[in-house]
C-alpha cells in the first residue's frame, strides 16, 4: 500500500492551521518576547473567559487518546467496560464543584503550590512525580493514537508515526504558552466534532457492517461478571477521583477570569466529554459488527496487535477515501490540543515547583521569572522525549488512558483531599501516606483488567500481595486493591498527622527530633499554652524552615500572606477550610 498523497495532505493542511493560531496567539500576546512572565505562560494572565475556556477544557480531556481509546475498548471489551468517559466527566464535575472555589481564589498557579505551602519544599517535589507519570502516561496515549493515525494513513510503522508526531507536538508545543493552546483548541475541537460524525453515516452503512441495533449489539455492548465487579468499581473510582489532581485541568480552572468562569469551564467539559464520546462509541460498535474479511484489511476481526488502531482502521476501510482523509486529519489534528496540554503542565510544575525549590535552596536566591520560562521549554524536551518512549513501549491506547490516572489515585487525591478539607495534616502525615500508599500499589503488581479480558501486560509487575479474588490463571487482582491503596494512604495522612503533633505537643517526643521543622513555634510558646495553641497556630505545616523571610505561610487557613509573584488584591482572600 502506497502513500496516500490526499491524507498527507490533509494532515498538512490541518497542522498548518492549528500552527498559524498558535503562533497568531502568541504574538497577540506577546508570549515571543524575551521578558517572559510566568503568569504570562503558564496561565495565559488569569484571563481566559467562558467561551474559550469551556472549548479548551473538553479539547484537553477529549483528544486522541480518549477518542481512539474509547474506539478500542468498544471494540476489545465492550460498551460497559468503557468507563472513561463517564468517569472523567464526573472527575471535571467533582472538580468544578468541590475545589475548584478554593484553588482559583487562594491564587495558586499549579497545582502542586498547595502542597508545597502546607507541606513543604520535600513533599511538592516528591508529589511531582506522581504528577510527572499521569502525565508522561497521557501524553503517551495520545502520541500512540496520533502515530496509529498516521500508521493508517502513510502506511510507516508505528515506531516512526510515535517518533515524527512527538516531534510535531513538541514543536508546536515551544511556541507559546497556555493562551495560544487554548485558542487553538477551539479550533481543534470543531475539527474533531465535525470529522467523527461524517465518518457514522458511512461506517454503518458499508456492506460488510451487521446494523449494530440487531443480535450483535451482545458483542459491542460487553458484559460484566460478578467475579469482575471488583475490578470494574476499582477502575471506576480511578477514573473519578484520579482524574482530579491532574494539572490540565488545574491549568484552566486556575487561568479563567473568575471563579465563576472556572466553575462553568468544568461543568461544561463534563456534559462535552459525555457528548464527544457518542461517535468513538459508535464506531468502536461498527467495528465490532463487521466482517473484516469482506474489506481490504483481510482478516475476520482486528488482531490483538491492532487493537490501537481501531479508530483509523474503521475510517480507512469503512468510508470513502474523501471522507476518511478528513476524518483522520480531524482527529490527528486534535490531538494536538491534548499534546501540548500535557506536556505544558508537567514542565510549568517542574519549573515552579521542582527547579525553583531546589535552585533557592543551593544559591539562597530566588529564580527569574525568565529563567524559570526557558527552564520549562527545557523540561518539555524530555517530557515528550519520556511520552515517546512509553507511546512505543505500551501496545494498548486504552491502558495508557487508564494508567495516566493510577498514581494520581493512589498518591495524590488523598493528599489534596486533606490539604483542602482538613486541618492538622502535616508534613509527617503527608510523607507517610506517600510511601505506604505506593508501596501497596506496588505490591498489587499488574492488575489491570485488561489481562482477565484477555489484554496483555501493561505494567509487567507480579503481584507480591494476593488480594482476595486473585485470579491465578492471568495473574490478575479482582480485588479493587487501588482504592484500598488509596484508603491506607487517606487514612495514613490523618492518623500519622495527629499522632505526631500529640507527640510533640505533649512533650512526649523533644522538639529537637522534628527534624522537618513542623512544630519548631511551639519553642516560642509556654508549655501548659502548647496543647491549646497548636491546632491554630498558622504555622504548624513547618513552612517557615523554607522560607524564614515569610511568616504565617505554613498553613491554608492564613491568607494574610500569599505567593510573593502573585498580587493577591486580584482575588477574593478566603479560608481554605
Amino acid at each position: 500500500m502506497a502513500v496516500h498523497v490526499p491524507g498527507l495532505i490533509a494532515i498538512i493542511i490541518f497542522y498548518l492551521l492549528i500552527l498559524v493560531i498558535g503562533i497568531f496567539a502568541a504574538r497577540k500576546t506577546g508570549l515571543l518576547k524575551s521578558n517572559l512572565k510566568v503568569d504570562d505562560v503558564m496561565l495565559a494572565k488569569r484571563s481566559i473567559g467562558i467561551f474559550v475556556g469551556c472549548f479548551s477544557m473538553t479539547a484537553t480531556w477529549v483528544g486522541g487518546g480518549y477518542i481512539n481509546g474509547t474506539a478500542e475498548a468498544v471494540y476489545a471489551y465492550g460498551l460497559v467496560w468503557c468507563q472513561a468517559p463517564l468517569g472523567y466527566s464526573l472527575s471535571l464535575a467533582f472538580s468544578g464543584y468541590f475545589f475548584a472555589e478554593k484553588m482559583r481564589t487562594s491564587g495558586f498557579t499549579t497545582m502542586l503550590d498547595p502542597f508545597q505551602w502546607k507541606y513543604g519544599d520535600i513533599m511538592s517535589c516528591l508529589l511531582y512525580l506522581p504528577a510527572l507519570s499521569g502525565d508522561v502516561f497521557y501524553s503517551a496515549s495520545i502520541l500512540a493514537a496520533l502515530g496509529a493515525t498516521l500508521k493508517v494513513i502513510l502506511d510507516i510503522n508505528l515506531e516512526t508515526a510515535i517518533i515524527v508526531s512527538a516531534a510535531i507536538s513538541l514543536a508546536y508545543t515551544l511556541v507559546g504558552g497556555l493562551y495560544s493552546v487554548a485558542y487553538t483548541d477551539v479550533v481543534q475541537l470543531m475539527c474533531m466534532f465535525f470529522g467523527l460524525w461524517l465518518c457514522v453515516p458511512f461506517a454503518m452503512t458499508h456492506d460488510a457492517t451487521v446494523p449494530i441495533t440487531t443480535d450483535s449489539s451482545e458483542a459491542w455492548l460487553g458484559q460484566l461478571t460478578v467475579p469482575e465487579i471488583g475490578s470494574y468499581v476499582d477502575i471506576g473510582l480511578l477514573l473519578i477521583l484520579g482524574g482530579i489532581p491532574v494539572q490540565v485541568y488545574w491549568q484552566r480552572a486556575l487561568s479563567a477570569k473568575s471563579v465563576f468562569i472556572a466553575e462553568c469551564l468544568s461543568f461544561f467539559g463534563a456534559i462535552s466529554c459525555v457528548a464527544m464520546s457518542v461517535p468513538p462509541v459508535l464506531l468502536g460498535a461498527v467495528a465490532k459488527s463487521t466482517n473484516w474479511s469482506a474489506t481490504e484489511y483481510g482478516l475476520p476481526e482486528i488482531s490483538n496487535d491492532d487493537r490501537s488502531l481501531t479508530l483509523p482502521l474503521v475510517m480507512r476501510y469503512l468510508c470513502p477515501p474523501v471522507v476518511t482523509f478528513v476524518g483522520l486529519g480531524a482527529v490527528s489534528a486534535a490531538v494536538m490540543s491534548s499534546t501540548d496540554s500535557s506536556i505544558l503542565s508537567s514542565s510549568s510544575m517542574f519549573a515552579r515547583n521542582v527547579f525553583a525549590v531546589v535552585y533557592k535552596r543551593i544559591t539562597k536566591e530566588e529564580l527569574s521569572e525568565a529563567v524559570q520560562v526557558w527552564v520549562m521549554r527545557v523540561a518539555q524536551v524530555v517530557v515528550a522525549s519520556l511520552a515517546c518512549v512509553m507511546a512505543i513501549t505500551v501496545s494498548s491506547v486504552y491502558d495508557l488512558f487508564i494508567l495516566c490516572s493510577d498514581f494520581l489515585y493512589v498518591c495524590l487525591f488523598p493528599q489534596l483531599l486533606c490539604v483542602m478539607y482538613l486541618k492538622g495534616t502535616n508534613a509527617y502525615g503527608s510523607f507517610s501516606a506517600f510511601v505506604l500508599g505506593l508501596f501497596f500499589r506496588f505490591m498489587g503488581g499488574e492488575s489491570l483488567f485488561f489481562r482477565f479480558m484477555g489484554g496483555e501486560s501493561t505494567l509487567g509487575i507480579p503481584a507480591v500481595i494476593k488480594f482476595p479474588w486473585y485470579d491465578e490463571v492471568y495473574g490478575s487482582q479482582m480485588f479493587p486493591f487501588r482504592t484500598l491503596s488509596m484508603l491506607i494512604s487517606l487514612f495514613t495522612l490523618i492518623l500519622v498527622s495527629y499522632l505526631t503533633e500529640f507527640l510533640f505537643t505533649s512533650e512526649c517526643l523533644p522538639l529537637d527530633m522534628d527534624f522537618y521543622g513542623c512544630f519548631q513555634h511551639l519553642r516560642e510558646q509556654p508549655g501548659d499554652k502548647r496543647r491549646a495553641l497548636s491546632s491554630t497556630n498558622p504555622k504548624d505545616s513547618g513552612m517557615e524552615r523554607h522560607d524564614p523571610s515569610v511568616q504565617n505561610r505554613g498553613h491554608l487557613n492564613d491568607t494574610s500572606s500569599r505567593q510573593p509573584d502573585i498580587e493577591m488584591s486580584r482575588y477574593r482572600k478566603t479560608q481554605i477550610q
